[in-house]
């Protein structure tokens, strides 16, 4: 930990404002005095940051985050401009520049965009300036978000080719129970989702300021660390004793190698325009042999994708298995339903001869760490 030069460090609402108060400016500037300390030289922080809805709460009269939408919409237009002017005010002191850079998901699931955010979020990086990163809360709907900035967080992480995630919390760690029961202990180190079989995770904090809770950030965690980098979990209080690599939360080591941009868009980032049915045969195929699917294994289609687009492969459950980009859109495929390659080659022509998603395109999707 103590090697790792490019830090993503997620805080969450719970660890900046309350609902009745708003920001507390006394918590930003305790977590700024961590950060700036460890930003300059070799070691570069990105901070992704919740707290915008929940800094616009007291100011626009309302006592805990609203349900609907046009009112979250509002308390993010308000309490954005108050989050970024005291992160301003706060990383002032040490000289520090921040640059505001707000994602929603579509800024994800499209590659044009999700470039163009790499290429910001490097060049405020190279600058000497501190990225401070939100979901746009203000125009974002609920089929478009990504549900809680940990799983973005760890887009981040993986876009920026982070070393190291740190996911700040208003709990120190990930416990085996709830921690207010007695006799709950907390996991000093996950590494792999046989460390967490049988283990209780919780939902959101009792603040009523957030949208996660141990299950998005156990999800983040699986993220990152499926990309190859590690991750800690913490307190805010602690976030010191994290970045300097001592002991303190749960750390999650790393399960799996940085892969492909597009493939880490493809399976977490990815906004998915139908689905493809696979018969037995094809699932174990693609999912056990990791091979290319075929025409001959699919046995059916749902919604409406063109060729290029990302869709879900289904078993005959309808169970997600993997998803991939299709090579042919929703109007070809019917008449190819479980014809080998040879044979559409002969009576379509040698444009036919190709997968309907290449093994290349395709990634297999994993069981949750945690879950199941």
């Amino acid at each position: 930990m103590r090697d790792a030069r490019r830090i993503v460090v997620k805080v969450g609402s719970s660890s900046l404002t309350t609902a009745a108060g708003g920001l507390d400016a006394d918590r930003v500037d305790a977590l700024v005095d961590v950060l700036a300390k460890h930003h300059g030289g070799q070691t570069q922080i990105l901070l992704v940051s919740s707290g915008a809805i929940a800094a616009g709460l007291a100011p626009l009269g309302l006592d805990r985050r609203p349900r609907d939408l046009a009112r979250q919409q509002a308390a993010a237009s308000v309490g954005q401009g108050l989050l970024m002017a005291r992160y301003t005010a706060s990383f002032s002191r040490y000289g520090l520049r921040v640059g505001q850079v707000l994602l929603t998901a579509e800024d994800a699931s499209r590659r044009a965009h999700y470039r163009n955010a790499f290429r910001t979020l490097e060049q405020l990086l190279v600058m000497g300036a501190v990225p401070v990163v939100n979901e746009n809360d203000t125009v974002a709907t609920a089929e478009i978000k990504f549900g809680d900035n940990d799983r973005l967080a760890a887009i981040v992480a993986h876009l920026v080719r982070a070393d190291l995630l740190v996911l700040l919390s208003d709990v120190d760690g990930l416990y085996d129970g709830d921690p207010s029961r007695p006799g709950s202990s907390r996991i000093a180190e996950v590494r792999g989702p046989e460390d967490l079989a049988g283990v209780e995770i919780g939902s959101a904090g009792k603040a009523g300021v957030g949208t996660g809770g141990m299950v998005t950030k156990v999800e983040a965690a699986r993220i990152a660390t499926g990309a190859g980098i590690p991750v800690v979990l913490t307190a805010a209080r602690y976030a010191a004793d994290a970045l300097a690599g001592r002991d303190t939360g749960t750390l999650f080591h790393r399960t799996g190698r940085r892969s492909a941009d597009r493939l880490l868009w493809l399976e977490h980032a990815s906004a998915p325009r139908g689905a493809v049915r696979l018969d037995p045969g094809a699932v174990r195929a693609v999912v056990e042999r990791r091979t290319s699917l075929l025409a001959a294994g699919v046995t059916g289609v749902e919604g409406e994708f063109a060729a290029g687009d990302p869709v879900d492969l289904l078993d005959e459950n309808g169970n997600i298995v993997a998803r991939g980009l299709v090579n042919f859109d929703v109007r070809e495929l019917p008449r190819l339903l479980g014809r080998s390659t040879p044979e559409l080659a002969r009576e379509l022509g040698p444009a036919y001869e190709r997968e309907v998603v290449h093994r290349d395109d395709l990634v297999v999707l994993p069981t949750p760490l945690g879950r199941g």
